[in-house]
């Protein structure tokens, strides 16, 4: 009868490190624990701290190996390097042995769970050099069990070892902290995940993208564990073909929810261009394609942060960074100034915000997207200052023409509207007479208010994409609150009635008026005639 098959192991728990040497991304803390041990210095109490995944719990296990290991040969003593094969090595791996006891802070809060350790640390270890417990979340317990611990912790039997691990060590009691030995473990890099996800692939004899390792490597956002899960999903979730099953970096970005990062940097593109009926469009593609909104915002956060980055002068390569993604953060870096870059940050950074905890995901993106659009057009404080000093308008990231000067900008709004007519944007130029009145003209500078709604979009952003066509340079125009003068058509009714009030005044127009009581005066010219 053959045996039955053996159940299937998770990644996360199938390579585990059983050793030091196999504990990624924590060599500071590995080299400390090495010099206490062959130096005799071992204190009382560790306490492991750090993000999900990155080894607390594996770490304490490994300290008990390391402090109970008696080699092969059964003469051996605290090691940094555990020999794996002795009894002690063994037991500890498998859970097993009698002095190694684990518990986990979240499911023994209270004071009785603390006393009965209390209790039981009085008596030696049965087979083992230390008695060692493992309290995994120690965070989680209650002030009274804190309390009921601080003696025995600090003046434990010399065969008495705690080990604590926990991911919010801001919870932990200042007295408890400072009766430990801390180590913080560290985020790890996405590069040493890649290289570690690579070797874990090739040990399960399956193929995969580098791209798709590194896109791993990023999501798992410093955590082993984290990083492990994933690809066993990824590798659930790649075809078979003939061969081993291929883990492909489409088929990765597909399961987790990501963008194409060339995806990513078109949108920035179009974002950056300004055209609006594209990046929607594009925002839809990808939402359709099943990207999360969040995930989109997320995408143009990081790349903004690697221009800035580029821009100081530090280049950071990512993993699966392409060619034609770091000649593209060079040319941004090379065009925009750091303001801008500075203002589109926290733009997008409040629009991530506002999409996390939205009723209406794919809409609060698109919104913030457009908000991040139109406020492109602000200067900064040092580019106001300089169109005042210089009178030269020129926007840092955007296309200037070396021929215009501030001479050539009209010099009042009603020669705005007539260069809107010769530029053929007849309806943008009525609305500009008809409905808008001016708090402040300063050309290349216009701060206005609105009598009604403009129904095609932003009108101050449109208004100031046609007039830097026209006239060659970038406009800022906003609005505004306060004191403003009459729109134009306002103006011209104010005047129609002054004019209207002065010609019935006259003695002629009284007699005609006296003669005919029914009388009226009529305009038969009016401002809207065809020019």
């Amino acid at each position: 009868m053959s045996d039955s098959p053996q159940p299937y192991r998770v990644l996360a728990r199938k390579y585990r490190p059983r050793s030091f040497r196999e504990l990624i991304g924590q060599d500071a803390m590995v080299q400390t624990l090495g010099n206490a041990i062959r130096r005799g210095r071992l204190a009382h109490a560790f306490l492991m701290t750090g993000v999900r995944g990155v080894g607390k719990t594996s770490t304490a296990r490994l300290i008990a190996k390391a402090l109970n290991c008696v080699g092969a040969d059964g003469q051996g003593g605290p090691t940094i390097d555990p020999c794996g094969v002795c009894e002690p090595c063994l037991a500890i791996a498998e859970g097993r042995h009698i002095d190694v006891v684990e518990m986990d802070a979240a499911s023994h809060t209270g004071v009785d769970d603390v006393r009965e350790i209390i209790e039981a640390v009085r008596y030696a270890a049965v087979s083992a050099r230390y008695k060692i417990y493992i309290i995994d979340e120690v965070h989680m317990l209650s002030k009274n069990a804190f309390n009921a611990l601080l003696k025995t912790l600090e003046e434990p039997p010399a065969h008495v070892k705690f080990l604590f691990a926990t991911t919010e060590v801001n919870k932990v009691p200042i007295t408890v902290l400072s009766r430990c030995q801390r180590f913080d473990l560290r985020r790890i890099p996405a590069e040493l995940l890649a290289a570690h996800f690579a070797h874990v692939v090739e040990a399960e004899q399956v193929a995969a993208e580098e791209d798709a390792l590194a896109l791993i490597a990023q999501a798992a956002e410093g955590s082993a564990r984290d990083g492990l899960s994933i690809l066993d999903q990824a590798i659930a979730h790649a075809e078979m073909g003939e061969g081993a099953p291929l883990v492909t970096a489409a088929q990765v970005r597909e399961m987790l929810g990501l963008s194409d990062r060339g995806a990513v940097r078109r949108l920035l593109g179009l974002l950056l261009e300004g055209d609006t009926g594209a990046l929607l469009s594009a925002v839809r593609e990808q939402y359709a394609l099943g990207v999360e909104p969040l995930a989109l915002l997320r995408g143009l956060l990081e790349l903004v942060h690697a221009v800035t980055l580029m821009k100081a002068g530090r280049d950071l390569a990512t993993p699966g960074q392409s060619a034609e993604e770091r000649e593209a953060l060079a040319d941004w870096g090379s065009q925009i100034g750091f303001a801008p870059l500075h203002r589109l940050w926290q733009l997008l950074l409040k629009g991530h915000d506002e999409v996390s905890s939205a009723a209406f995901p794919i809409e609060s993106c698109e919104m913030a997207l457009l908000r991040v659009m139109h406020a492109a057009t602000m200067p900064d404080p040092g580019e106001i200052a300089r169109l005042l000093r210089d009178g030269v308008p020129s926007v840092q990231g955007a296309a200037t023409p070396s021929t215009t000067s501030a001479a050539s900008l009209p010099t009042d709004v009603k020669a705005v509207v007539d260069l809107l007519w010769e530029q053929k944007k007849g309806r943008l130029a009525d609305f500009l007479h008809d409905c808008v009145r001016i708090v402040r003209f300063d050309p290349p500078e216009m701060e206005l208010q609105l009598t009604q709604d403009w129904t095609d979009g932003d009108f101050c952003r449109t208004l100031a994409i046609e007039l830097q066509k026209a006239t060659g340079s970038p406009w800022q125009i906003r609005r505004s609150e306060g004191s403003a003068a009459p729109s134009l058509l306002e103006e011209q009714q104010q005047t129609e009635v002054r004019e209207r009030a002065e010609i019935f005044d006259t003695p002629v127009v009284k007699a005609v008026l006296a003669a005919f009581p029914d009388a009226d005066l009529d305009r038969t010219e009016p401002w809207s005639a065809e020019r």
